[in-house]
């Protein structure tokens, strides 16, 4: 037999595809070529499955072989095609019984000396094999815990190339993976608490109504009054990820490489922190073959972006697409690519670049053209987008001394919880979003309903402030999380009043 052909796969974006492994031995010149776009990583796999094959105790044959990877008209990259085309030429060269391999998907990069190494792109991958009826998988042992999340399989384990040779030719008798314990979502483990911030109550209470709608924040204020802090204890009161929501996470950590080998299914919602040195493509995902980007893997989570003018203009107004639809387009000249985004984005800020701006205490070192060109560093239709502008003053000596016991954050959680739940029932027959953050217009009209003395609150703040379309839209929104809160069927004009102060700085420091 000079001729096999094996089935692996391929991720492009956030779904996988097929690619059939043709391998072709016949007479003439012993050369290897590798043909079906391969970049320059999958073009290195000659010389891997070559010392591979050698160190196994196999041979590549001294005749002509082609290596063809279907479909063609596709770019393939990475490693993960070494263990497929391994064994591909091992059936071309007759070194094993040719076997069926017709429903079996085999992924895998070797080592030199025949060992197998983890790939990324596993979950989308063996997602997509269920999909298409394949009954089994041969991969690296440490991608098995994470094929394992799809059932229906029969996943196969492998720690080398010569224990794939062996289990074919029926040596090696190997059995399907089973995971040691029945899959499930665990309570999270709180290393962070509310309960260790002092002071800053009404930070606290912004922050709540934000977890309780998925709404985003800009926090402004001096430095050391606590931003990070608070910042970095939202994920605590935030509701536990649902299956699906762990899942869809999974698989875009899954592609992008960062699935820790000890946590094959996350179970926690990301808390994604850049440094303001990012670049767009860093932010929305890149890269000749795209990559998701951090808005793709802070999705269901929270993306905070400290220092928040630094970062570059256009990393910025990047975020206004997906902030808006969530989800994020990137168009390469090879492929226009879609990203899951729905996070929430928490930012924070000083009010000037020497951070003491309005400061009791300490002078502003900042000329009037400094302050304003600090600010105008975050573009109006950006922060038109951030639901609340919320001021952090700096803390009082009482506060931070203060031994009066502050409100955990499994106490927040409870009444975030119950307010979402309001809202999944609000939005049970909805398929796309289940909190208020994500309602369309039409949506708002339906649920965010005022009454006469609301109404009236509401086109005088809308004359006042200069509000636009999408503010009026957002700050109802607000409102009507504020009222789930609160368990209240009605938004009334205390709730708009709050949701109200929170656009205040559309004035006070914008305009």
């Amino acid at each position: 037999m000079s001729f096999a052909k094996v089935h692996s796969a391929a991720v492009l974006g956030m779904d996988a595809y097929k690619v059939e492994v043709e391998v072709d031995t016949s007479l003439g010149l012993p050369t290897f070529d590798l043909i079906g776009l391969p970049d320059s990583a999958l073009r290195e796999a000659k010389e891997r499955v070559r010392a591979a094959l050698k160190n196994s105790g196999c041979q590549l044959p001294t005749r002509r072989i082609t290596v063809n990877l279907a479909p063609a008209d596709r770019k393939k990259e990475g490693s993960a095609f070494d263990l497929p085309i391994a064994v591909g030429i091992l059936i071309a060269s007759e070194q094993i019984e040719a076997q069926d391999l017709a429903d079996t998907l085999i992924l895998g990069e070797l080592s030199l000396d025949g060992s197998l190494r983890p790939i990324a792109g596993v979950l989308p991958m063996v997602m997509d094999w269920e999909k298409q009826g394949g009954r089994q998988v041969f991969l690296p042992a440490e991608n098995a815990e994470e094929a394992a999340l799809v059932d229906g399989l029969e996943i196969y384990p492998f720690n080398t190339l010569r224990e794939v040779i062996d289990f074919l030719q029926g040596e090696g008798p190997i059995e399907p993976y089973s995971r040691n314990s029945p899959l499930s979502l665990s309570p999270p483990k709180l290393a962070l608490d509310y309960a260790d911030v002092k002071g800053q109550e009404n930070a606290k209470r912004a922050l709540e109504i934000a977890a309780a709608g998925g709404h985003n924040v800009l926090m402004i204020g001096p430095p050391g009054s606590g931003k990070t802090m608070l910042a970095r204890r939202l994920p605590t009161i935030l509701p536990e990820l649902s299956f699906a929501e762990a899942l869809e996470v999974t698989r875009i950590y899954s592609i992008a490489g960062l699935l820790p080998a000890e946590e094959p299914l996350i179970q926690t919602r990301p808390f994604r922190a850049p440094h303001h040195t990012i670049s767009s493509a860093g932010m929305v995902g890149g890269g000749r073959v795209p990559r998701p980007g951090e808005i793709s893997l802070a999705h269901t989570g929270v993306l905070f972006l400290d220092e928040f003018p630094e970062f570059n203009r256009d990393v910025l107004e990047v975020l206004r697409q997906p902030l808006e639809e969530g989800k994020v387009t990137v168009s390469r000249v090879n492929a226009t690519l879609t990203y899951p985004a729905r996070f929430m984005l928490i930012a924070s800020m000083n009010p000037c670049p020497c951070g003491y701006f309005a400061d009791p205490l300490r002078e502003c070192s900042c000329t009037p053209y400094q302050v304003q060109k600090y600010r105008n560093k975050v573009s109006g239709p950006l922060l038109d987008r951030i639901d609340l502008h919320l001021e952090v003053p700096r803390l009082e000596y009482n506060e931070i001394a203060g031994e009066s016991p502050a409100e955990s954050s499994q106490e927040i959680a409870r009444r975030v919880g119950i307010a979402r739940q309001i809202q999944e029932e609000r939005f049970a027959a909805q398929e796309k979003f289940r909190f208020n953050a994500a309602m369309t217009p039409a949506q708002v009209r339906k649920y965010c309903t005022l009454g006469r003395e609301a109404k009236t609150l509401m086109r005088q703040a809308f004359q006042k402030l200069g509000l636009s379309a999408r503010a009026h839209d957002r700050i109802l929104k607000l409102a009507r999380t504020i009222a789930d809160l609160e368990q209240e069927a009605e938004i009334r004009v205390e709730h708009l009043a709050e949701a109200l102060q929170y656009r205040q700085m559309d004035q006070s420091l914008w305009g």
